[in-house]
């Protein structure tokens, strides 16, 4: 959220908020005139996702905790073959309206969704803030593991449509109060078991913290607002290994990731960035630089953020990490970083060069021309289904209180959408993806997924104080898509860790699949490739253990399971006639 000047005291950095570079704008170039086959359309009323996200007051915050906001998933927690969706929920320190809890929605396959909440067993209320997916035990059903001020929670899923909340059983109470806040599942030592990587935010006393404006870290351009995380203790994190009977043990000190320090870490993600088979994790920091913790092979962890170019900005600057979108804008088999950040500086687009090594491409590639908002939620996915992906992110303030004085720094604002125009370059949208771009909500975290299985990638967004947005996409003309689905055998069930490689009409493009991604949230598992014109793909698979298998000519416009050993296992070719538009 918030960005120091580096080399300066906290004193000195202007305060809370404060940019890294007091960025400006660059001028936007004349618009492309290319066609946008993509349509985002606000579909949450109709689809009967009405119930608000309660995170603190709506006309004030006293305090950063009220001020983050959590996030969201989309995952088939039935395995009847349709996204479901789970929305976490806060509270507030009077005490939350009643029903406020976090919320699983079925999906009823018609475009509508049935609150499920109270017969799952996951009716809860308290400051919630992150989730990850994953089937930690290997049963064939995904688990879903919460971080929360206060105390981290692992519900396991009984595969009855019912959760059972196993925290204690499974070891991960944690001893003293943490502020939990990105998480992910990932399986550091390829052994087949899910283990669990979690980052905490600040060190957060109610009764500690100063008043707003009570000094330098509680001002943002002279007004008096919420204080920190400058000025307040930077968290944690840690790591917990799977012993493979449904309980973890803590190894953040065996591991060697306790010896990163001095981070307000916030959302997590988990995957190969050096190409070398073993999952890495990379953190987005807030004001402080990002850690990127490159896997030893041997149980152990390096943080190699600065080194690799992916700690800081390319002027050598902090900046204000929240929200992270892996995949390979660029088509070359790697993958590449989109970081958020505060309003008066741009998001960073990191360019992977197959290497682990990073550089920061953000003005080259057109993103300096947007600066205008706090930005949170983020994706590196294919809007349009060209087969090139595009840029995705949420945006909304932290001080509702801002906006009364400086209308130019509002609290509500829109989403915002760079179309990639194949050449390394993005180009903004501004009017071109849809009403439910342009709609302006204080948005936390989202997540992308097709939930109406048409083909194409549709967004799921917490909005602070309402109701949550659900973005359907509607693409138009003949582009083509691929989606994959993997089940892990000897790897972990969920194939967590997984890469997918796609070859098709002479492009290439590698994705993973992830636990965590965007701001504190969880995607479709499914991978989505568009392919443009291309009718059918190459696929190489690398399954988390480190073993690889090939599939050649899959059609295109359909759904393929497959499991590890065993190629494809299922083919479902969608059609225009399952939407229900």
């Amino acid at each position: 959220m918030l960005s120091g000047l580096a080399g300066l005291p906290v004193a000195t950095a202007l305060g809370q908020g404060v940019s890294s570079r007091g960025v400006k704008p660059q001028p936007r170039g004349k618009p492309s005139g290319l066609p946008f086959d993509a349509c985002l359309t606000d579909v949450a009323a109709k689809a009967g996702l009405t119930a608000p996200l309660i995170y603190g007051p709506e006309d004030h915050k006293a305090y950063i905790l009220e001020t983050v906001g959590c996030g969201c998933a989309f995952f088939d927690y039935d395995n009847d073959g349709w996204l479901d969706i789970f929305l976490l929920n806060g509270t507030r320190f009077e005490g939350a309206p009643p029903g406020t809890s976090n919320r699983l929605y079925h999906n009823n396959r018609d475009g509508t969704f049935t609150d499920v909440t109270e017969k799952a067993g996951l009716t809860r209320t308290g400051w919630a803030s992150g989730v990850a997916v994953g089937d930690y035990n290997n049963d064939g059903f995904e688990d879903l593991f919460l971080t929360y001020y206060g105390q981290n929670v692992l519900y396991k899923n009984n595969g009855d449509g019912t959760f059972t909340e196993v925290t204690q059983t499974a070891g991960l109470i944690n001893p003293q109060r943490r502020w939990g806040a990105g998480c992910t599942f990932v399986d550091y030592d390829r052994d087949g078991h899910l283990d669990l990587f979690v980052s905490n935010y600040l060190e957060f006393d109610p009764a500690k913290i100063p008043k707003p404006g009570e000094n330098a870290n509680c001002n943002w351009k002279g007004i008096p607002v919420n204080c920190g995380p400058r000025g307040l203790p930077p968290g944690s994190v840690a790591l917990y290994r799977n012993n493979g009977d449904g309980t973890f043990t803590d190894v953040s000190v065996r591991s060697g990731v306790a010896k990163a320090q001095g981070s307000y870490c916030m959302t997590t993600v988990a995957a190969d960035f050096d190409n070398d088979g073993w999952p890495d994790i990379y953190v987005a920091c807030d004001s402080t630089p990002s850690f990127l913790f490159k896997n030893n092979h041997d149980g152990t962890f390096t943080e190699v953020g600065l080194e690799t170019g992916v700690a800081l900005n390319e002027d050598g600057m902090e900046q204000a990490g929240m929200g992270l979108g892996i995949s390979d804008y660029n088509l070359d088999g790697n993958l590449d970083i989109l970081k958020t950040h505060f309003a008066d500086d741009t998001a960073v687009l990191y360019k992977n060069d197959g290497k682990g090594n990073f550089e920061d491409v953000t003005n080259s590639a057109g993103l300096g021309v947007e600066t205008r908002f706090i930005s949170w939620g983020a994706g590196i996915v294919d809007l349009d289904n060209d087969g090139y992906p595009d840029l995705f992110w949420v945006t909304g303030s932290v001080y509702p209180e801002i906006a009364k004085i400086l209308p130019t720094y509002p609290f509500k604002s829109p989403r915002i959408v760079f179309r990639n125009l194949r050449n390394g370059k993005f180009e903004e949208l501004l009017d071109q993806a849809g009403p439910g771009v342009a709609a302006e909500h204080a948005s936390r975290g989202c997540a992308f997924g097709d939930f109406d299985n048409d083909g194409d990638v549709d967004v799921l967004i917490m909005n602070l104080n309402e109701p949550p947005s659900l973005l359907r996409n509607d693409v138009t003309g003949n582009n083509h898509w691929l989606k994959v689905k993997l089940e892990g055998v000897k790897s972990n069930r969920s194939a967590i860790g997984a890469r997918v490689t796609a070859h098709y009409g002479g492009k290439v493009q590698a994705q993973e699949v992830l636990s965590q991604a965007s701001f504190y949230s969880a995607n479709d598992s499914r991978l989505h490739f568009g392919l443009g014109s291309a009718e059918k793909a190459d696929l190489e698979i690398r399954w988390p253990n480190g073993g690889t298998e090939r599939v050649s000519n899959v059609s295109a416009n359909r759904l393929v399971t497959v499991r590890e050993g065993a190629g494809i296992v299922k083919s479902n070719a969608f059609s225009k006639s399952l939407s229900y538009h």
